[in-house]
């Protein structure tokens, strides 16, 4: 399976991204989804599929609380500059992915000491990676909804890395999912997980641009 479009791409991860992380149910929008998230710097996310200036505007307009995020699949400079006062941009530069998943193959081999070990509850099944002495140095989840996955919160300990454990973490994931039944997968990247994903098949789909409400404290 591949995704038919970018608005699909993004339903698979509101969907997938909401089991992952334990939140409500996505709510629909005339412009998309409001996921409400219950952290104290994310209280809730309104997802715009197809943002514009005007749609932008109107939510960033009537939403005077902190915490509250919008995330968008538009370039950075563009959200930026519709944007009104009391906003800014988060999380950094960010780009949506997507794979096909496949049966086949194997995850690879585990470096010579370390232990890989996996786990699933309530749709969502992580996968961790510790030292030779047992400490922590990687993870990952995925959630599957259906015939697609979100992969999410892969993070390779930074004394760690350069050993093949991400790419480890990926392939495991991926395995896990098809083997669930999922053809296809997405996930939101960080510009360092990009060229991480590149790696075992993934591909930009759309920029991934986030805002958020800040308190008065921080104007």
């Amino acid at each position: 399976m591949t995704f038919a479009n970018t608005t699909d791409t993004v339903r698979a991860w509101v969907d997938g991204w909401a089991v992952s992380r334990g939140t409500a149910e996505p709510a629909p929008r005339p412009w998309g989804f409001t996921i409400d998230v219950g952290l104290p710097h994310e209280v809730a996310r309104h997802v715009l599929p197809a943002a514009d200036e005007a749609t932008v505007r109107k939510i960033a307009e009537n939403t005077t609380a902190p915490g509250i995020w919008l995330k968008t699949f538009v370039a950075p400079q563009s959200l930026e500059a519709w944007l009104p006062s009391g906003w800014a941009l988060a999380g950094g530069r960010c780009f949506l992915m997507a794979a096909s998943l496949h049966t086949g193959g194997t995850a690879g081999d585990v470096p010579d000491g370390y232990r890989l070990s996996s786990w699933s509850r309530a749709g969502v099944t992580r996968v961790l990676v510790r030292a030779p002495d047992g400490a922590f140095a990687a993870r990952g989840q995925v959630a599957v909804t259906g015939d697609t996955a979100v992969v999410d919160q892969v993070e390779t300990d930074p004394s760690h890395q350069r050993r093949g454990l991400g790419r480890l973490v990926m392939r495991t994931l991926a395995r896990t999912a098809a083997q669930t039944g999922a053809t296809a997968a997405v996930l939101g990247a960080t510009v360092e997980g990009r060229a991480l994903y590149e790696t075992v098949g993934w591909r930009v789909v759309a920029p991934l641009t986030a805002a958020t409400r800040v308190g008065a404290a921080d104007l």
